[in-house]
């Protein structure tokens, strides 16, 4: 389905023609009925010889009502520019014409209207060059021009036919399954509740789905759809959409709006783009203005800091970060128009290339540039590298939603970024910049260093304080633990591969000291504090760290050999008994009351045992 805009002066006969070719009249205010002006979006839909429906949004053309214009050229396929053969050109045609070429909006079909008010071909020749030279102008040379007359009905056939045309050689609307609808329209319905319209992008929508409300977060749920005012079960891309929503009351709903799924788009107050100032503009951008910022159907105040220059002039392109005064719903590939609040002027427009910048950039910095340009212009894998280089592995469908991409897109992108090794893939669906997964990994190997000279006797930094130093998840990590062969994983600790723990020659008599009070009582040790007193606690905490002591308390700790006969004796005991107590584990090991409910405890608490009552059974790690 396709969406088409009727765009052009006030007194050129837009909403006449609209109505010719319908049925319908767009302009459905009475304010607009009797003052013959469209002063608000009209919609309405037309059936094309082919069977498609098309959707058709008139947009006011009083410079007075542009705003207005703007919230509702977003979503269009193609536009249909109408200019009076017995007026000409406009100041207000030249503006449209001009927004529609800062959007992009490439498809456009010109409608001389009112032939049948003008008597002299050659005024209607004249006029016809005069459109062809302000079309080249726009670099819209191909663009057809039908002459019309909505009153005589004289060629609307051949326009309805160059419309078919145009609409043919469109490209399907994308489904990259991140509905959203920017709300144009909110009105209630008595007995039904709140309804928005707009023209889908992204993604369809269903009857039941629940929805999303941003920039303020509201959650409903659709209870019925419609589409040229069928009801419908599914409403898909490039169509234009009446939803009626559950849940919200009219109230808390207003235009620019942008209606989607819980979760797949944030508001941001921020955002990287890239603008191209009009040509005909008398005063330059000059960094940090004040602009007026229109996306979708949604406006706001910004400020507009140049990031590679001090000033744009007439005609001239340059990166900036818009310092959004109210959050927007934005997301990359986003077009927007920038217009000075007062006077009211359009100035110029461009893309949005980064949404979510997460900080504010310093000025005339080379590598932030360099980076945009790579986001703006960069091959499918570069940008989906791009994408991926967060502060974390990305999931593929985070990706796609900032990226914008169809199914198949995304998967040519992070294949082929794979292959230039662009980027890694990770545990749980995830991807990860190269440069950021290097990052890491060097980042832990020099934070790893560092601890090891400070304290050569410990076998390693514990995950978890490795894991808070580095401000990461654990499960990252480990995969980065696992992926270098710099790093090993030692138990609960994580090293360079190449350290190991060396004892001094005096030390090392300490250590053969300690094992040897170890071996004269094996089952009653000194406690902890007296192995420290003999042997020091650097050297106490390295043999723990090694596994040559086991720990079963605060206090008490056993020799590794000495601890794994006690285990393995109590297993075959559990095993063949069902059961010990403490009682029990003391006569075994002649040791005291105090090291066999040391030892018992500590095994409950590794689920080998299982304390009920007096007793131990076996436990689920048994």
């Amino acid at each position: 389905m396709r969406v088409i805009g009727t765009a052009g002066h006030v007194d050129h006969g837009k909403s006449s023609l609209v109505e010719a070719l319908t049925g319908i009249t767009p302009d459905r205010l009475a304010e607009e009925q009797s003052r013959q002006m469209t002063i608000d979006l009209g919609f309405a839909w037309l059936e094309m010889p082919s069977g498609e429906t098309i959707g058709l949004v008139d947009v006011p053309g009083h410079r007075d009502f542009i705003e207005n214009m703007l919230a509702g050229v977003g979503g269009i396929d193609a536009a249909l520019l109408v200019i009076a053969a017995d007026e000409g050109i406009m100041p207000q045609t030249r503006e449209h014409l001009a927004i529609m070429n800062l959007l992009e909006i490439k498809n456009v079909l010109v409608a001389l209207s009112k032939i049948d008010l003008v008597d002299d071909p050659e005024w209607i020749e004249l006029v016809r060059l005069e459109v062809e030279d302000l079309l080249a102008a726009h670099s819209l040379e191909c663009a057809p021009i039908v002459p019309v007359s909505a009153h005589s009905g004289a060629g609307l056939d051949r326009l309805l036919s160059k419309l078919q045309t145009i609409l043919a050689n469109l490209p399907l609307r994308a489904d990259f399954h991140q509905p959203r609808l920017p709300v144009d329209r909110v009105f209630v319905v008595s007995g039904f509740g709140a309804v928005v319209t707009g023209t889908l992008t992204g993604g369809a929508l269903s009857v039941g789905d629940n929805i999303e409300l941003q920039p303020r977060g509201q959650i409903g749920r659709i209870r019925g759809l419609q589409s040229y005012k069928r009801d419908v079960q599914t409403a898909v891309p490039g169509s234009r959409v009446a939803v009626n929503i559950a849940g919200l009351s009219g109230a808390q709903i207003q235009r620019g709006d942008l209606l989607t799924y819980p979760g797949q788009i944030q508001s941001t107050l921020l955002a990287d783009a890239r603008f191209r100032q009009l040509p005909d503009i008398d005063r330059p951008l000059k960094h940090n203005a004040e602009v007026k910022v229109f996306c979708g159907a949604a406006d706001t105040l910004a400020n507009a800091r140049l990031l590679d220059c001090d000033a744009l002039g007439p005609g001239e392109t340059g990166w900036l970060q818009l310092r959004l005064r109210n959050a927007m719903p934005l997301s990359r590939g986003d077009r927007f128009i920038l217009r000075y609040p007062s006077p009211a002027e359009t100035i110029g427009g461009g893309l949005i290339v980064n949404a979510h910048p997460g900080r504010r950039y310093k000025r005339h910095q080379p590598e932030v540039i360099a980076n945009l340009d790579t986001r703006l212009h960069g091959s499918p894998a570069e940008q989906f590298a791009a994408a991926a280089a967060s502060a974390e592995p990305q999931k593929t469908s985070d990706i796609q939603k900032h990226l914008g991409y169809s199914d198949d897109e995304l998967l040519d992108a992070s294949s082929e970024a794979e292959r230039e090794g662009l980027v890694v893939a990770l545990d749980g669906g995830t991807y990860w910049a190269s440069q950021s997964w290097q990052a890491l990994r060097h980042e832990i190997a020099a934070e790893l260093s560092v601890f090891h000279q400070a304290k050569p006797l410990r076998l390693g930094m514990l995950r978890a304080e490795l894991r808070s130093r580095l401000n990461t998840r654990l499960t990252l990590l480990d995969q980065a633990v696992k992926a270098d062969d710099r790093l090993t994983a030692d138990g609960a600790f994580i090293r360079l591969s190449d350290h190991k723990i060396v004892f001094t020659a005096e030390q090392h008599e300490k250590a053969t000291q300690l094992r040897q009070a170890l071996a004269d009582a094996p089952f009653t040790p000194p406690n902890i504090a007296d192995l420290n007193q003999l042997a020091g606690e650097e050297v106490v905490r390295a043999l723990l760290d090694m596994r040559a002591l086991v720990n079963v308390s605060d206090a008490i700790a056993f020799g590794a050999e000495d601890y794994e006969r006690m285990v393995s004796a109590i297993r075959e005991r559990i095993g063949s008994e069902g059961q010990i107590d403490a009682k029990t584990v003391r006569d075994m090991f002649g040791a005291s009351r105090k090291y066999a409910i040391a030892v018992l405890e500590h095994l409950d608490s590794l689920g080998v045992t299982q304390r009920v009552g007096d007793v131990r059974r076996a436990g689920r790690n048994i």
